[in-house]
């Protein structure tokens, strides 16, 4: 009986999984500022066209270059994981399984992506990536792959989450990127938003706009996003890809799948595999789980909006909370965007995806659970999968039902200690949104 069920590295996978090429309902199109679908060469000042042509592709399997297996061999295949320990705490028939992404050398799921854009973009002759991050292990993923390629990296982090979690920066700077915390005095972007507020505490949005005009402004610059857009989801999949071929091994399938979301990179990574069965007839829950604080699939409206706070990006058609929203400073810094991965937000949207918003004190608690019973602390965003997981396993306790659990623990939580501090302190509250909150942000958007 064993704890992790692992894989040589000549089980990493060949190929990524395109979702686009089964998804039973069409996806809209992104549009540009005169409000006509976007044309793919309209992207190539910010991105290398080997991503652009993932973009849009509809092919279902995307050769993986031997060169970026060879960097994924540095830390995958990853295990997927028997979480007895939680299993027995909850006294459960249900059986626990997560796929720990923590093991990377940036401690999340984020390099899974990094590296293949940084790879392509060196390709391309480009210099310097930039980049936003909120809590910081996008950041940190891309200075590392940039690192391991040979391109420079400029950073724009999240102010709250520059401030809460200073050893992401460190980490950052280790790998030889700059950063800044967001808003910040480097772009006329923020500059804007600095008049406005001296103060502000900066959202995702925010930080978006500053990173894509930074990119958009040096010719020997690209941008580099680590959630929501296709590509992006797409490099993901290697998670899920994974976690198929182990669970072939034991010879056992998940009946639900949970993933913390925010854009919705780690989310599509462990379950867009799955959905291929899906899509094919097999019975399986795909469940999403988001904070209450900022709750964009389970309260957010399904329209066309900007991916960023100051209108630079193109429009495109998912859930959004309205791209002004200012969410509160909540410690799950990579939970707090407006919007979501228009792929996700379309398989809620046609009843093939759950989503379940969790209040910040019940997914600490689940946090302090599993790091009790499985060793591992967790990142505040995976915290809010395994709460989720915990939701599911005590529902088949009180139904006397056997089910196979599997949750994306997306990252470790050794640079989010301050939270866990303030926690255990008792200095963390929730935060809910009003529905007058989100009613105003909506009627801020400019669309």
């Amino acid at each position: 009986m064993n704890k992790k069920i692992l894989l040589e590295e000549n089980e990493i996978p060949s190929y990524w999984y395109n979702i686009l090429a089964d998804l039973p309902f069409p996806l809209d199109p992104p549009l540009g500022p005169d409000g006509k679908p976007l044309t793919p060469d309209a992207l190539a000042p910010i991105f290398p066209m080997k991503l652009i042509e993932q973009e849009v592709s509809r092919q279902a399997e995307i050769p993986i270059p031997e060169e970026v297996r060879r960097y994924y061999a540095y830390w995958r295949p990853t295990p997927l994981v028997r979480a007895y320990g939680l299993e027995k705490a909850l006294e459960t028939p249900a059986k626990i399984y997560f796929k720990n992404e923590s093991v990377s050398p940036a401690g999340s799921h984020k390099p899974n992506t990094s590296v293949p854009q940084a790879y392509y973009n060196k390709l391309e002759g480009i210099k310097r990536l930039s980049t936003e991050t909120g809590a910081g292990q996008w950041g940190s993923a891309l200075a590392f792959a940039c690192g391991l390629v040979g391109l420079e990296c400029t950073v724009y982090m999240v102010k709250v989450s520059f401030q809460q979690k200073p050893y992401r920066a460190s980490m950052i700077r280790a790998w030889g990127a700059s950063i800044f915390p967001s808003p910040s005095e480097q772009t006329s972007v923020g500059r804007e938003f600095l008049k406005k507020d001296p103060d502000s505490s900066g959202s995702l949005g925010i930080a978006i706009s500053e990173a894509t005009e930074d990119a958009a402004t040096h010719e020997d610059t690209h941008y580099s996003l680590g959630s929501v857009l296709n590509h992006v989801l797409l490099h993901q999949t290697i998670i899920g890809l994974e976690a198929k071929k182990q669970f072939e091994k034991i010879g056992e399938y998940p009946d639900v799948v949970l993933a913390p979301c925010g854009g919705g990179s780690n989310l599509g990574g462990i379950s867009f595999p799955f959905y291929r069965d899906k899509f094919a007839g097999k019975r399986i829950r795909i469940v999403a789980v988001e904070p209450k604080s900022c709750p964009t699939l389970t309260r957010g409206e399904f329209k066309y909006d900007f991916g960023d706070s100051a209108g630079m990006t193109p429009l495109i058609k998912m859930f959004t909370l309205g791209h002004n929203y200012a969410p509160p400073s909540i410690h799950a810094g990579g939970l707090r965007y407006h919007g979501d991965s228009p792929i996700v937000s379309s398989l809620v949207k046609n009843g093939l995806m759950e989503a379940l918003s969790v209040n910040q004190l019940e997914t600490f608690e689940a946090a302090l659970l599993f790091a009790k019973t499985e060793g591992i602390i967790p990142a505040p965003e995976s915290a809010h999968a395994i709460r989720g997981a915990l939701i599911e396993a005590l529902r088949a306790k009180e139904e006397g039902k056997e089910k196979t659990i599997l949750f994306n623990l997306s990252g470790h939580g050794h640079f989010d200690m301050s939270a866990y501090d303030d926690y255990l302190a008792g200095k963390l509250s929730n935060y809910e949104v009003t529905d007058e909150q989100i009613k105003r942000s909506l009627s801020l958007s400019k669309i």
